[in-house]
């Protein structure tokens, strides 16, 4: 499993997570909001407007309403990334990492209009009037190649299907593997539900929702979302008023090292610029996918008469997602102190490692080294020999690196009881062979994801009843994400197939749900890390190259508006 997880990571080194993807995502959104003249700004209004149907038409053609193509790309970005991923960007960066997070959510409104007016401009409708859109189809059609003698070369088809096949890659990366496998960790943790159990209840429900198609789809989510973000409001709330005085060192925690990465705190043991910025970057595209091209499938089957109206409907979704929730949702983990602390759990075997000799966290040479090794993977030297233990204790000089931080209070037990383990423990390149032993660490760590968000809410509330609020909140979140990222792949499936294989495409997704339910999480985020990138990089180009095309026809549109309503802005 660790040798997949490299792997897979090596990846994503070229791809989402290295810095040329972080600053061409980042760099499409400066570009059109200042080629745009800051439209989130100018169209804020104006979009508040069109989703209240304001300008609604009856012989607007689409499946859905404004309203219902709001929330189902809503369900689609409100998920785990509202919950386990702001913990986890402030987990790998510190406090710094939420303000790049909103920064990216600033940028990104601008991002998710464009990409919504030309994907929703260049929809397609079937033989039964149903609707197929997206940014493959505005890529089939405007970024084929004419050469000087006429001809024509389908390279917009080709990155049509490359946009596509990511897109059914990303279902399952996004909108799958790491919501059910979320829900489950968190009910388990709270409520004690077996993680079989809720992979399969919660995949018999997803399978009855999504036979129905877009309609189905967006009657669900419009109900589920007003819901869920009530609830989650209420709860962050309760604990912000319990930690009212944090909140103000809190705020200015998140802005005061954005240009020199976050210091060492408690077990926090650093981060540099670089990574915060990365990291924040990174999160804030999987909280509200501004750029990945998802969205666009979504609003594509909105009523509508024309698609500037449906981009400005778009650029709600980076501000209700991130600079809303994922804000509320940070503040609450900043001022609750939990980010810092370290807490009993289970670790997890993929991001634990055994470095000789003995490193504290209360020393600033020891924590410069761990620093240095956490990021770096350099400045300590790992194990590679077995190690003795008895009675649960390992025996030699050894420091436990687990999430990011000195692990204390290790114990090693036997799998699928509370025994102590005596025994050898092999190790090979700082990874203990745990499963060749049967054996499980047991301790306390940083935690991070919806655990540390669990243990944020549970400080607002008397009885810890605020870890209730958060599995509640991600069950809602997690599993609408997934009902709407069943839609966006079954749309590519359609695309790059034909409809008659979408229902075998939906069978795979509803196994995939239930066996992620109690796979590895470090494996589960790796894969999703690539599929965000293998979508983002074909429609951010696409996107730049018809650039002009997208001005002319917002000025198309402001154009004819006022013509039909000059009392109007």
């Amino acid at each position: 499993m660790q040798k997949a997880i490299s792997i897979l990571e090596k990846i994503d080194s070229y791809l989402g997570g290295h810095d040329w993807f972080v600053y061409f995502l980042l760099g499409t959104g400066v570009f059109f909001t200042l080629y745009l003249g800051f439209p989130q700004i100018r169209y804020f209004r104006h979009a508040l407007k069109i989703v209240r149907g304001k300008f609604d038409k009856k012989s607007d053609k689409g499946d859905t309403s404004h309203f219902q193509a709001l929330t189902t790309a809503l369900s689609g970005t409100v998920g785990t990334g509202n919950i386990g991923g702001v913990a986890l960007a402030i987990f790998l960066g510190g406090p710094a990492a939420l303000f790049w997070m909103l920064v990216t959510a600033f940028l990104g409104m601008t991002t998710k209009f464009v990409e919504v007016l030309l994907s929703h401009k260049y929809r397609e409708f079937d033989s039964d009037g149903k609707v197929a859109g997206g940014p493959m189809y505005y890529m089939k059609h405007r970024l084929n190649i004419k050469t000087s003698k006429g001809k024509v070369i389908k390279t917009g088809y080709v990155l049509g299907g490359v946009f596509a096949f990511a897109t059914i890659l990303s279902s399952f990366g996004t909108g799958n593997l790491p919501q059910i496998n979320n829900i489950a960790i968190s009910l388990k943790e709270t409520f004690g539900i077996n993680q079989y159990i809720t992979g399969g209840v919660l995949a018999i429900l997803l399978g009855l929702v999504i036979i129905g198609g877009i309609t189905r789809i967006a009657k669900v989510t419009s109900k589920l979302v007003p819901s869920m973000a009530l609830l989650y409001f209420v709860g962050a709330i309760a604990v912000l008023v319990v930690n009212a005085d944090n909140i103000l060192p809190s705020i200015a925690s998140i802005f005061s090292n954005v240009f020199t990465g976050s210091a060492a705190l408690g077990g926090f043991l650093g981060a540099s610029f670089r990574y915060v910025f990365n990291k924040g970057v990174a999160r804030g595209l999987f909280s509200n996918e501004a750029g990945q091209g998802s969205a666009p499938i979504a609003h594509a089957a909105a009523r509508a008469h024309e698609p500037v109206s449906e981009g400005m409907v778009a650029l709600l979704e980076p501000f209700i997602d991130t600079i809303v929730i994922c804000f509320l949702t940070g503040l609450t983990i900043l001022s609750s102190g939990v980010w810092t602390e370290k807490f009993d759990n289970k670790f997890d075997a993929t991001s634990t490692f055994l470095l000789t000799g003995v490193y504290s966290d209360d020393s600033e040479e020891d924590v410069k080294k761990l620093f240095q090794f956490i990021n770096y993977r350099d400045g300590a030297t790992v194990v590679n020999d077995s190690v003795s233990v008895v009675d649960g204790v390992i025996q030699d000089e050894v420091t436990i690196v687990s999430s990011r931080s000195v692990a204390e209070n290790v114990v090693v037990k036997r799998n699928n009881s509370n025994k102590l383990y005596t025994g050898k423990l092999a190790v090979a390149n700082g990874v203990a062979n745990l499963e060749a032993a049967r054996v499980y660490l047991q301790g306390r760590s940083l935690l991070h994801s919806a655990p540390l968000t669990t243990k944020a809410f549970s400080r607002g509330f008397k009885g810890g009843w605020g870890q209730y609020i958060v599995s509640i909140g991600l069950l809602l979140f997690a599993f609408s994400t997934a009902i709407s990222w069943s839609y966006y792949g079954d749309r590519a499936v359609t695309y790059l197939f034909g409809n008659k294989y979408v229902v075998y495409y939906r069978l795979i997704y509803v196994a995939g749900f239930f066996l992620a339910a109690f796979a590895d999480t470090n494996i589960v985020w790796a894969i999703s890390y690539i599929t965000i990138a293998l979508m983002a990089i074909p429609n951010l180009v696409g996107l730049l190259v018809l650039s002009p095309e997208i001005k002319r026809t917002i000025k198309e549109y402001w154009v004819n508006f006022r013509k039909e309503y000059p009392n109007h802005s």
